[in-house]
């Protein structure tokens, strides 16, 4: 059988996985494609999330496609039961649960009615993340990239690209050299922060900046470009007055 060209190479190790779905002819189009894409091996298939957690108490699984919407337990609140859970990819009819799935950091989302090459990607988004070595995670500023999740995909971003970041509640604002609109994604200020080089620095408890992007500093702003200023903030002034003494050139 010839595979599909967008099929990535793969590592000889097989990623185990449980499909769940509570609709028989989505759970059989969840074992077909399984079945077609090389490093994935079907651990077992459930028709409800309480199957699945008896399931996963006898047997090793490395992710789990699992639906949304099911009686009794959804697949929400059935990640969130699991104390240590394996990777996810939601599947779904209702684009409404991203954010949600956000905070049980998904993977991916598949949002049905969804083919072949949707489900690969997705396949291979769980590859790219298992054969991370845990030692780089967590390595601030050691990586040229990142990954960050924005409405159902993850994408990967240039860290020098990275102008400012703007922090609005739950959500920060990433915005970018390359692209006039901000990525959007749902993460708090302190775990993106962690994950920056030293040329990016917290100014204001809603800002970082990239220090190598700024082009004036005026009073308690700073000074982007024509259209953006930032302020300061009180608590990080003399943080931020100290890398300026160490730059200025003057008396």
């Amino acid at each position: 059988m010839a595979f599909p060209s967008f099929i990535r190479n793969f590592a000889a190790s097989m990623i185990r996985v449980l499909a769940i779905d509570d609709e028989p002819l989505a759970l059989q189009q969840l074992v077909t494609y399984i079945s077609k894409v090389p490093f994935l091996e079907l651990a077992g298939q459930c028709q409800s999330a309480v199957e699945a957690i008896r399931l996963l108490n006898s047997e090793t699984v490395d992710a789990v496609f699992c639906d949304i919407n099911m009686p009794d337990l959804n697949g929400m609140d059935f990640v969130k039961s699991l104390a240590a859970p394996p990777l996810i990819v939601f599947t779904t009819a209702y684009s409404e649960y991203a954010v949600e799935g956000f905070k049980v950091n998904a993977v991916d989302y598949l949002l049905k009615p969804f083919g072949l090459q949707d489900f690969i990607r997705a396949a291979n988004r769980l590859k790219d993340r298992l054969s991370t070595p845990p030692s780089q995670e967590g390595a601030g500023g050691e990586s040229d990239t990142l990954f960050v999740k924005t409405d159902y995909r993850m994408v990967k971003v240039s860290i020098q690209d990275i102008r400012y970041v703007e922090g609005m509640s739950e959500y920060l604002k990433l915005h970018l050299d390359s692209q006039p609109k901000p990525i959007i994604t749902l993460l708090a200020m302190k775990a993106l922060e962690e994950k920056l080089p030293p040329n990016f620095m917290r100014i204001h408890r809603s800002y970082i900046v990239n220090l190598d992007k700024i082009q004036e500093v005026n009073k308690n702003r700073v000074i982007m470009d024509s259209d953006t200023s930032l302020p300061i903030g009180d608590s990080y002034r003399e943080q931020f007055n100290h890398y300026i003494e160490t730059k200025y050139l003057g008396k």
